[in-house]
């Protein structure tokens, strides 16, 4: 079985910056996406149980994976660092990555485990379940040692899940990763991704999701997600129906809830975590809610066909951390900082519109196009 190549061509921006020259790439790596990388099988038809799927296609997936692609598609050089078993799955893999401009001389391969894989099942609304192939998959037992330190350090952004928290040694090179970016300058970006099926427990989920949350700079983060990390039994929105771009006075409950993640005293919910710059919750059709430490608002989701929502998280990440590896300074500036999240919105809007997740990534005319159209309606 194929994997899936991306329809459209790379841009040529990041087929530049995957040039053969490995000296060059390292300097040109400007962010480095850290953990799994896995075959996703999507369903053909969708919203039918996994059993009764008349077949699959095979694609690769794994956020932190999807999110170099999203990146380099809109034209700035990423690389990934992660590990694939050393079969025709891992191979594959890091064959799609490198076509689509990725620098791939992080990844490693495992001769003794297989590579990961996930089944898809779509229901009728796009939304998702996961079924998971990985005990142990070759992810999970990538050690230190097999780090690309320099990779790591000249990169402006180290960015990661948590995916590759839940069992040694991986745990413990994720943590390494981490320790060589932030002692090289470089701004650590977090997506948890919560797959709670994967995890022996949410009790230890939420321990080792919260243990290296104070160091991340940069974290997204989806509504349900936070519920689950402050363990409230609040099932409400953050946004009410009227809300609009900016408003930042209808959330006040629900903001407060979020403010237990960004406060750095169990006893001062308005002190401000020391590393963090800027925290994203996205909130489906809500919009995306944007705290840093001298403003927080919500900009406003674009309304779209759903046609499946994988990826479309990882499509958001990809276009905020664009934005911000472009231009550092929008987080002092609450307009430009808006305007970053609405073209994030757009990267995650279009990448529902289509089925799997690199193939459905966008590139900067897409996503310009976009919220031209949206420009020209409203």
């Amino acid at each position: 079985m194929e994997l899936v190549r991306d329809e459209q061509p790379p841009p040529a921006e990041a087929i530049a910056a995957a040039a053969d020259n490995g000296t060059k790439q390292q300097e040109l790596s400007r962010v480095v996406c850290f953990g799994e990388v896995l075959v996703d099988f999507v369903p053909l038809v969708g919203g039918l149980p996994v059993f009764e799927e008349p077949g699959f296609k095979a694609g690769a997936g794994g956020a932190p994976a999807n999110v170099a692609v999203g990146i380099c598609k809109l034209g700035v050089p990423a690389a990934f660092i992660g590990k694939v078993g050393d079969d025709e799955f891992g191979h594959a893999l890091a064959n799609v990555l490198k076509e689509n401009g990725v620098e791939t001389r992080g990844i490693r391969f495992d001769s003794h485990a297989r590579t990961g894989l996930a089944f898809i099942s779509l229901r009728s609304d796009g939304e998702r379940t996961f079924i998971f192939y990985r005990n142990p998959s070759a992810d999970m037992l990538m050690v230190p040692e097999e780090l690309d330190h320099d990779l790591i350090t000249n990169a402006k952004i180290f960015h990661y899940g948590s995916i590759s928290l839940i069992a040694e040694p991986c745990r413990s090179t994720h943590l390494e990763a981490m320790k060589i970016a932030k002692e090289a300058g470089v701004l650590l970006s977090y997506d948890p991704n919560l797959r709670l099926q994967l995890w022996p427990s949410p009790e230890e989920a939420r321990k080792e999701i919260m243990n290296i949350w104070p160091e991340a700079n940069i974290i997204k983060v989806s509504a349900d997600e936070v519920r689950f990390l402050i363990a409230t039994p609040s099932t409400a929105s953050f946004a009410s129906p009227d809300a609009t771009d900016n408003n930042n006075k209808v959330f006040k409950v629900e903001y407060e809830e979020v403010e237990l993640l960004t406060s750095s005293s169990d006893h001062d919910a308005k002190s401000w975590r020391p590393n963090l710059k800027l925290l994203l919750v996205t909130d489906g059709p809500h919009g995306c809610h944007y705290f840093t430490p001298h403003f927080k608002g919500t900009v406003a989701t674009l309304k779209v066909p759903v046609v499946d929502t994988t990826g479309a998280g990882d499509a958001f990440v990809a276009g905020i951390l664009t934005k911000l590896v472009q231009d550092i300074s929008l987080l002092e500036d609450e307009k430009r900082l808006q305007e970053a999240v609405r073209f994030a919105n757009a990267c995650g809007a279009i990448t529902v519109t289509r089925r799997g997740a690199i193939p459905a990534l966008p590139d900067t005319e897409a996503v310009l196009n976009l919220l031209r159209e949206i420009a020209i309606t409203d």
